[in-house]
């Protein structure tokens, strides 16, 4: 018997957001190690603005469901697994596969959402919240009292490592358009216009000593601009390359190039280091270590969102059914956060 009649939404090939299809399907019953998962939210985020041009690093081939993350409840469970899962809420980082009213989701990818922590705020800070909070104290490990910049301060990962970031205690400066200047202060940072052609040199009169971290997921020329502004023994985290979006051409070749700079910066003796952030780093070769740092991290992003202390930015809900509406959003530039899908129509 078949447990849930999903209504997913199809990527089938480079189209613009309106040839997204919609399809109906009979999901088959959870397997041993599975559970059914009814979607709560998902969320638009810049990968899949990537696959729709076919130029996120490791995509699968046309057609598929995307959706990099998704909230919900589980409805069924397959053999073996616990059946008081059913009922409960939680958040999956899924890769593809968000984008659907029901999907089939790995039990041991299930992280717990706190009762008090909406839907969509969840989703909000799942693959956005983890990451941002794993390349602030995993990967640059800046301390109480430093300084950092943050590219595209207003935009998913840019607004939750802000807040985190301040919460730690750090001085931030934010990159946004002048329209979102306002509440990039309100959210802790100094703003600098990313529109205006000095803004490494406004930056650097903000912190004409260097700064201790820049987190930059602009990529491109601009990544040695961004390797300039660091003080010595400061950290250059990449981790995109949203300047090269609509080049054509092999969709790895700017990762690549970026991670080859990257790393030749290393061995410079200035006390720097550079890295690229890749978010799946260590899955293929211990998906145990890594489900358990996901969870870890994700558990505490979400009590900081249930404690007040983290205010995810839903930059608006959209249904399901209207996701070529979403994604036609998030890809103008213009929102504050993350364009958040949701069940119904």
């Amino acid at each position: 018997m078949n447990s849930a009649v999903a209504t997913e939404i199809v990527l089938p090939g480079t189209v613009e957001p309106d040839g997204l299809e919609v399809r109906v399907r009979d999901l088959e019953a959870p397997g041993e190690g599975q559970v059914v998962l009814r979607m709560d939210a998902t969320g638009v985020s810049f990968a899949e603005q990537q696959m729709r041009l076919g130029k996120y690093y490791d995509q699968p081939p046309f057609p598929f469901v995307p959706g990099y993350d998704v909230v919900g409840t589980v409805t069924a469970t397959g053999p073996g697994e616990d059946p008081a899962l059913a009922g409960r809420r939680f958040a999956a980082v899924t890769k593809i596969g968000g984008w659907a009213s029901h999907l089939l989701v790995e039990a041991a990818d299930l992280v717990p959402v706190p009762d008090e922590v909406d839907a969509a705020a969840a989703e909000t800070v799942a693959v956005n919240g983890v990451t941002a909070w794993q390349m602030l104290h995993r990967t640059a490990k800046v301390r109480a009292g430093g300084t950092i910049v943050v590219l595209g301060a207003n935009g998913g990962v840019g607004s939750i490592l802000v807040q985190l970031a301040r919460h730690a205690g750090i001085r931030v400066i934010g990159t946004a358009s002048a329209r979102h200047h306002e509440a990039v202060r309100e959210l802790g940072a100094t703003p600098v216009d990313y529109r205006d052609p000095d803004m490494y040199t406004q930056i650097r009169k903000l912190a004409p000593e260097g700064v201790d971290a820049v987190f930059d997921h602009v990529g491109g020329p601009g990544l040695t601009e961004s390797w300039r502004l660091l003080r010595r023994g400061g950290t250059l985290v990449n981790y995109g390359s949203a300047s090269t979006k609509n080049e054509t051409g092999d969709a790895k070749l700017p990762i690549l190039k970026s991670f080859g700079q990257l790393m030749a910066w290393n061995y410079l003796p200035n006390g720097k280091s550079a890295h690229f952030y890749n978010f799946w780093a260590g899955r293929r070769s211990n998906k145990t270590a890594f489900r358990g740092r996901l969870a870890q991290d994700l558990t505490q992003v979400l009590r900081l969102v249930a404690d007040g202390v983290l205010v995810p930015q839903v930059a608006a809900r959209i249904p399901l059914t209207d996701a070529a509406a979403a994604l036609a959003l998030a890809e103008s530039r213009t929102v504050l956060g993350k364009v958040v899908i949701v069940a119904g129509t």
